[in-house]
């Protein structure tokens, strides 16, 4: 296939800038301790300085990828497929979920949500950033609302961005890994004297896995 072919199909969902596919365990969230089998689709301009996979970033440098070929390789492992990035709704999510859903695959995405929500999920956790905030309409379908915390001031960020979701959605602080030591106390102290929200962890980190 021609690559001006290539980028048509990209552009209509049907084939993905694939970087990574694996079989893991769900470490973050409320799913977290679920076997899943994860899709990084590659692509990202949200540009967060402590993302840990900046290797996302560039589209460019990953391989366009049948979404069929996706799919059969996702339903050989799991029933519960998480696709995330980069930021997956860069690209149309519809061919992708459509395909998983045929299958009867459960689909769940992890989403900055900065671009407009495209594809059928029976998750989604939403984790907004500060320098590119969600398009409206996701907050009012979020099952989970995942802040992460760097400094004191995302604890701000936070409450700013429970305000808008709906009354469902689940209230999630995770401390970024780089300086867990010294925000976890912070999360702590906050989710005590604030019991709305829940404190995620990176459990694959601590568990040594993908």
């Amino acid at each position: 296939m021609v690559e001006e072919e290539v980028l048509k199909e990209v552009d209509k969902g049907l084939m993905l800038p694939l970087m990574e596919e694996f079989y893991t365990i769900q470490g973050e969230g409320y799913h977290k301790g679920t076997a899943a089998y994860f899709i990084r689709v590659g692509g990202c301009d949200v540009g967060c300085h402590w993302c840990d996979v900046k290797e996302s970033w560039n589209a460019g440098t990953h391989p366009p990828t049948a979404i069929n070929d996706i799919v059969e390789n996702a339903a050989k492992y799991s029933n519960t497929i998480v696709v995330t990035g980069g930021e997956p709704l860069t690209w149309n999510m519809d061919p992708l979920t459509s395909a998983l859903k045929e299958k009867k695959l459960n689909t769940h995405i992890e989403t900055s949500g900065a671009y407009p929500l495209t594809g059928t999920w029976d998750w989604i956790c939403l984790s907004p950033k500060k320098n590119k905030l969600p398009e409206e309409r996701i907050y009012d379908v979020a099952h989970e609302l995942k802040v992460i915390v760097y400094n004191k001031h995302d604890l701000i960020f936070a409450e700013e961005q429970a305000a808008k979701v709906n009354g469902d959605c689940i209230l999630y602080l995770q401390p970024e890994w780089s300086v867990r030591d010294k925000v976890v106390p912070l999360i702590v102290d906050y989710v005590m004297a604030n019991p709305k929200w829940k404190v995620s962890l990176q459990t694959h980190k601590y568990l040594n896995i993908p």
